[in-house]
């Protein structure tokens, strides 16, 4: 008869070959990531109005009605929005190739006095600096034409690819389908298959969640509302593509810091330099009532304090995110972040004195 091996031998044994297939499934999932993490997102966000439907419905007919929600406030906007996005994107392009800014930079400096006045005051602290609005126009006028470039370039893939698109967001609806009704009993065998203590696993996934509700319910609304106001306020001093800066500064309103600014600031400048005074200064105090009712008051009352995180890490993790993981680090970023934090303070509060002890 053959020696039994030991139970850590099995356990051993047993777990490397658990690990090895895991990582097989990873490998086979990995290339649906993307669509599986959305539409795990999707189905959270969505439930509330399953569970509702679901009180007077079956599981599959109240799943179904959801998603059909879902295709006609997500999907069918998104590929009106592309279309629209691209066109826009050409104009732009043709436009900054046919207007010579550093022109007109050149003609505000020599008939208006406000650089000299600005020199002037920069003066009084020291500062000695001679403002060559010309060449700023030049770099202004470069990054527009290479932005608008990249836009066209992006959203014409965009809309030549609409096929893969389609089949993308099917496959995510029909994951979205079966999420709905099973979603809860899949995290309870997550959850058992975890180590970790049930007060755990669920804090960390109460806070999942949570962060991702506020990415984007939250920030996709407050996004939604500074590119429609934004967009507006191009449309009134008759900036070309509002569509299109409009859908820019709905995805800058995403970073913390910047946000809208960084197209709002430079519409200023840009009036300044045509001459219309007025025009800057009305763009200036727009941005600033904007952002600071959006950033200060609308949205903490949407997302609520218990989802904060600190301002320079949302921004990094943003950042990071989008050199990573591309326009999705928009939501990855923040998600991956509020983990380790939320796995840091379980650390914090459970283990860290056990292992000081040790």
């Amino acid at each position: 008869m053959h020696e039994q091996p030991s139970n850590s031998l099995v356990l051993r044994y047993f777990l490397v070959f658990f690990l090895i297939v895991g990582l097989l499934l990873g490998r086979l999932l990995w290339p649906f990531i993307s669509i599986i993490v959305l539409s795990y997102l999707l189905a959270t966000i969505f439930e509330p109005i399953y569970k509702r439907l679901n009180r007077k419905f079956s599981n599959s007919f109240s799943s179904l009605i959801t998603c059909g929600l879902i295709i006609t406030l997500v999907f069918i906007p998104l590929i009106l929005f592309v279309g629209a996005l691209s066109s826009e994107a050409l104009s732009l392009f043709q436009y900054t190739k046919e207007t010579n800014w550093v022109l007109k930079a050149r003609a505000f400096t020599e008939q208006s006095t406000i650089p000299g006045r600005i020199e002037d005051f920069l003066a009084l602290f020291g500062l000695h600096i001679k403002l060559e609005l010309g060449q700023f126009s030049q770099l202004f006028s470069d990054f527009v034409k290479v932005a608008g470039h990249f836009i066209y370039s992006q959203a014409s893939s965009w809309a030549a690819n609409i096929l893969s698109f389609i089949l993308n967001f099917m496959m995510m609806v029909l994951i979205i389908f079966f999420l709905l009704i099973d979603r809860q009993r899949l995290l309870d065998y997550l959850l058992s298959l975890s180590p970790l203590p049930d007060d755990q696993d669920k804090r960390l996934i109460d806070r999942f969640e949570k962060i991702s509700e506020a990415i984007i319910v939250g920030n996709g609304i407050c996004g939604l509302i500074q590119g429609v106001l934004g967009g507006l306020i191009f449309v009134v001093f008759d900036f070309a593509s509002p569509l299109l800066w409009g859908g820019i500064m709905g995805v800058l309103a995403f970073l913390p810091i910047f946000g809208i600014g960084l197209v709002l600031l430079p519409a200023a400048i840009y009036l300044f330099i045509n001459g219309n005074v007025s025009g800057g200064i009305i763009m200036i105090i727009f941005y600033v009532i904007i952002s600071f009712s959006i950033e200060y008051i609308f949205k903490p009352k949407l997302v609520g304090s218990q989802v904060q995180m600190p301002t320079l890490l949302v921004f990094l993790s943003i950042m990071g995110g989008l050199s990573v993981f591309g326009f999705l680090g928009i939501i990855y970023g923040p998600l991956i972040a509020a983990c380790f934090l939320t796995l840091a303070e379980i650390y914090h509060e459970n283990y860290r004195l056990d292992l000081m002890d040790e």
